[in-house]
């Protein structure tokens, strides 16, 4: 991110489908999101998701715009190094993540809705990469808080591969949540307030479009 984002003519190259993989088949449509709805916990209180897809300016600009999503921050995770600062991260030495931390309303919003958005809005395939962002910091990883969020991600994941929804297999890792360090002020809310920039522009806004078609019906 640090260097390709000032250098948007390369991020043409970024401008493909919703997961970033062209050779992606469509996700069947079939009764498994309800199926696995059943085995969910549900209960009306406000629950927390994090998940690390690449930037962490796609994501929380993904996730915000969803009913139910109560509050999105951008910021590191599954690392070791304490209180990082986003020019750390991005030297890939940390071993955290960009990610983004939802929280979500259960009662209008499940867990499995949010990897549904998950799964469909990234490439979880490419280790260490999204388009062209590249470093362990862009990873794919679901930071599970109990053992229900890690069931419904591993049921999910197990899923896709079975169906071969892509043609490699997905490398997501599915990790128990540690710490989350908010990112930079900066960082925060980012797309609704720089969506004029050429990272935004080129880059989110296309990805954005193409994830209100899809989930039309879950959009606020």
């Amino acid at each position: 991110m640090f260097f390709f984002k000032n250098f948007f003519p390369l991020l043409l190259i970024s401008l493909f489908a919703l997961s970033n993989c062209a050779n992606k088949k469509n996700i069947p449509q079939e009764n498994f999101q309800e199926k696995i709805e059943k085995d969910e916990t549900m209960n009306n209180n406000l629950d927390t998701a994090t998940f690390a897809a690449g930037c962490f300016w796609c994501t929380e600009a993904v996730f915000q715009r969803l009913k139910g999503v109560v509050k999105v921050e951008s910021g590191y995770s599954g690392g070791t190094v304490p209180n990082p600062t986003y020019e750390a991260v991005c030297t890939g030495r940390t071993g955290h993540a960009e990610c983004t931390q939802i929280t979500f309303d259960p009662a209008v919003i499940s867990f499995s809705n949010l990897l549904e958005v998950f799964w469909k809005t990234h490439d979880p395939t490419t280790l260490n990469r999204q388009g062209n962002d590249a470093g362990t910091q862009y990873r794919s990883a679901i930071f599970y808080h109990n053992e229900v969020q890690k069931e419904l991600a591993e049921k999910y994941k197990s899923h896709l591969d079975s169906a071969k929804i892509w043609d490699a297999p997905i490398v997501t890792e599915i990790v128990p949540f540690k710490i989350f360090y908010k990112a930079e002020d900066y960082h925060q809310n980012y797309y609704n307030r720089n969506g004029n920039q050429p990272y935004c522009s080129f880059v989110i806004t296309p990805k954005i479009e193409k994830f209100e078609k899809i989930f039309s019906d879950k959009i606020k």
